[in-house]
This record gives structure tokens, C-alpha cells and sequence, in this order.
């Protein structure tokens, strides 16, 4: 199993929206997919119809029994959307009280490796949806992951977040010895405007290695598809979004990234 971790600490980048439309990206191909909310805000799940506070588990029980994990816990506190191949362990806000009351217990910054570990016969690839601050649960989703997507929407104040993205992995890779691999996603580009083509270029010299060749366009196709409980590639398979998803997707699978690593 593939786990590819998406993460920026700035909002609004198209985190969830890269995680949803990858996972339906995927499904269409056949492949099973676990998408892990680890943001309190539980996007991911509103994305898909599914209200997280609703539903009898979460993650955040997952990390209540971390000393006890079996797949059989992990298998239960899993919910399968409307997409056939599609399953999500969900976020609640409680989890925004793990850093305060569990992070200070010994492995817990591996919880979310170890459940994968227990689950990866079950998917064929993991996405993991990241809250934009740094803490137990963006330790744990970057510990986990094979590959790191950093989705940044093309314009100045965005790649700000970035750079604090960038440095944040550089600081864990150095007090942890490890090393990421990372690679950096335009989203939200609109050729019509200065503002996108400048962000793209100073994008282009400045991550020039770690830069996916291409950009996720602004598409209205995406709001429509969220509000519509689906993956865009479920609600317009043939949108230009959806498009370059698929392109991102052959991007991730291929290995076509410089194999450029931090830590």
C-alpha cells in the first residue's frame, strides 16, 4: 500500500480537495482507497456527506487504544463513503485535544504508521488529509507517509505558507534523522491572471526540483462536486480539474518526481 500524506500549514490550499479528487481518481481505476482525516475540522468527511460527529468512531478513538491497536479496531472505526472503493477513518474536533493530552505519551508521533500497517492489505493507497498547524497529528501523517504532496495555490500569500511547510519538514527531519520526499502541487491557477503566471514562475525557480511539471486549475466543477457530496472526478470526470488529477495521479504512480529529500 501507497501512503501519500497531503500537507501545507497554510488553509485554503486545496488540501481536501486534492485528497477527495485523488481518491476518486483512483476508485475509477479500481483501486481501493482509505482516506485518514487528521484534521479536527473533518473537511474531508463534510466533503462526502458523511458528519463525523454522527457516526459511533473515529480517528480520535483510534488514538485513544493506541497502546491496543488491531486491525480489527482500526477496520471498526472505519466508514465506507458513497464511492464504491472509497473508505474513510474520519476526523472529529475532538482530535484537537491529542496534543494536550496524549502527546506526551511515549510513539505517539507513530500511531498512524502503525494502524496502515495493520490495514495495508485491505487498500491499495492511503491519502491523509493534514490540519494546517504543526502537532501530534501532522508528525504522525508525515511519519507515515511514502510521499509528501504540498499543495500551494498560486499566489503570494500562499507560498508564504510554503516556506513555513518546507522549514517545518527540514526541522523534523533533522531531530528525527529522517527524510522526506516531497513534492509541491500549483493548485487553484488561473492562466488569465498576472498574479498565477508570476506565483508559477517564482514557484518554478525557487522549488524548481520538487515542483510538479504542471498546475491544478481554478474549476468551478470543484465547489459543484462538494457540495454534491463527490469526488469531482465522480460528479465531471471530464472537467479539466479532474484532467489534471489524472495527470497528477499518473505523475505520483510513475515516480516521475526528483527523488529530492530534506532532513
Amino acid at each position: 500500500m501507497k501512503v501519500w500524506t497531503i500537507a501545507n500549514q497554510k488553509g485554503g490550499v486545496g488540501k481536501t480537495t486534492t485528497v477527495a479528487s485523488l481518491a476518486g481518481v483512483l476508485a475509477a481505476k479500481g483501486k481501493r482507497v482509505l482516506m485518514i482525516d487528521t484534521d479536527p475540522h473533518a473537511s474531508l468527511g463534510y466533503y462526502l456527506g458523511i458528519d463525523s460527529e454522527e457516526i459511533p468512531g473515529s480517528l480520535y478513538d483510534v488514538f485513544l487504544a493506541h497502546q491496543q491497536l488491531s486491525r480489527d479496531l482500526v477496520r471498526q472505526h472505519t466508514v465506507p463513503t458513497a464511492v464504491e472503493g472509497i473508505d474513510l477513518l474520519p476526523a472529529t474536533m475532538a482530535l484537537a485535544t491529542i496534543d494536550r493530552s496524549l502527546g506526551h505519551q511515549e510513539g505517539m508521533g507513530l500511531v498512524l504508521r502503525n494502524l496502515l500497517q495493520l490495514v495495508a492489505e485491505d487498500y491499495d493507497v492511503a491519502l491523509v488529509d493534514c490540519p494546517p498547524v504543526l502537532g501530534v497529528l501532522m508528525v504522525n501523517a508525515l511519519a507515515a507517509s511514502d510521499h509528501i504532496v504540498v499543495p500551494v495555490q498560486t499566489e503570494f500569500l500562499a507560498i508564504k505558507g510554503l516556506d513555513r511547510m518546507i522549514k517545518t519538514m527540514e526541522l523534523m527531519g533533522r531531530s528525527k534523522k529522517v527524510r522526506y520526499s516531497f513534492s509541491v502541487v500549483p493548485t487553484m491557477y488561473d492562466r488569465r491572471t498576472k498574479a498565477s503566471s508570476a506565483a508559477l514562475q517564482h514557484l518554478s525557480q525557487v522549488y524548481g526540483d520538487t515542483l510538479w511539471p504542471d498546475v491544478i486549475p481554478v474549476d468551478t466543477k470543484f465547489r459543484d462536486a462538494s457540495l454534491a457530496h463527490l469526488p469531482a472526478s465522480h460528479y465531471a470526470p471530464q472537467s479539466r480539474g479532474v484532467k489534471a488529477y489524472e495527470r497528477l495521479l499518473d505523475y505520483l504512480n510513475n515516480g516521475e518526481f526528483a527523488h529530492v529529500k530534506i532532513g
